[in-house]
């Protein structure tokens, strides 16, 4: 009976034990946690969805790539009149969509190295892009070099002609410049001036002055201008005539015309002219 007691006393201060175990308060879990968690979750979905996004821009920019030098190729080797231009802009495209292309995989890169996400196989992926751009840039090159063997240009072939054309334009137009230059110095130079007329004249012209000749202050637009290449022989019609500006001897010489009347013959203009691009013949 002891054994018996026992035994019901140990049972029940298990069955008291039980009951205190089920009257204990229900555990709660803990909001802030779970809200950090979900946090966490959001912020890599957004982060996998721009990765994506950006990585299907730059598969849609590869495959219009692809579809315009298909383009090209078919239409190099047509033969229709507009092809060129066709080319042309269809190089343009490609130009400018491989550029796109390689700012949005910068883009992605700068996205993968700012991601919680450390993925080896998103880094690998950013290298093929990378070496698939560079294969289209070697393409695009030798396609380059085959529609220039064919005399078909593109845009920058087409702007390096131009700037060619624009060179040789200002070098002509230099040229243009340095000849008109030289045929103005060259025409100063044969360039001389002469007048004839009474002592009078010659005065009231400032010609002579106080008995000496071709002051400051004398009338240049009282002279005739001449080409000493080609006027050389001047008409002084009067009988009397005297040379008052010095002229080397044996480089002209005074001879009568029918009416007597004195004209000047320059045999050496070059000699003649030494002395001075100023020729007085004082007359009567």
């Amino acid at each position: 009976m002891r054994k018996l007691a026992c035994f019901v006393t140990a049972l029940m201060m298990l069955l008291f034990m039980g009951c205190k175990e089920e009257r204990r308060t229900p555990v709660v879990p803990d909001t802030s946690v779970t809200d950090s968690l979900q946090k966490i979750i959001v912020q890599k979905d957004n982060e996998i969805n721009d990765m994506m996004s950006t990585l299907n821009q730059i598969q849609e920019g590869i495959r219009e790539i692809s579809e315009a030098e298909n383009r090209v190729n078919i239409v190099k080797d047509g033969e229709r009149s507009d092809k060129a231009q066709q080319i042309r802009e269809n190089i343009t495209f490609i130009s400018n969509t491989m550029k796109h292309n390689r700012e949005l995989i910068e883009k992605l890169r700068q996205q993968v190295r700012e991601s919680s996400l450390k993925g080896d196989q998103l880094k690998t992926t950013i290298e093929n892009l990378i070496k698939q751009m560079d294969e289209k840039d070697q393409q695009l090159q030798q396609l380059q070099a085959e529609l220039t063997s064919k005399n078909i240009h593109i845009s920058e072939l087409d702007e390096t002609i131009t700037n060619l054309n624009n060179d040789v334009t200002a070098l002509k137009e230099e040229s243009s410049q340095k000849s008109q230059t030289i045929s103005n110095q060259d025409k100063q130079l044969n360039t001389a001036w002469f007048v004839f007329g009474t002592k009078k004249e010659l005065k009231e012209q400032h010609i002579i002055e106080d008995g000496k000749l071709l002051q400051s202050n004398f009338n240049k637009s009282y002279f005739t201008k001449i080409d000493i290449r080609v006027d050389k022989e001047i008409k002084l019609y009067s009988k009397s005539a005297n040379i008052l500006t010095t002229h080397p001897s044996g480089s002209y010489n005074l001879t009568r015309d029918a009416n007597k009347q004195y004209v000047l013959r320059i045999t050496n203009p070059e000699l003649f002219w030494s002395t001075s691009k100023y020729l007085v013949v004082l007359v009567k």
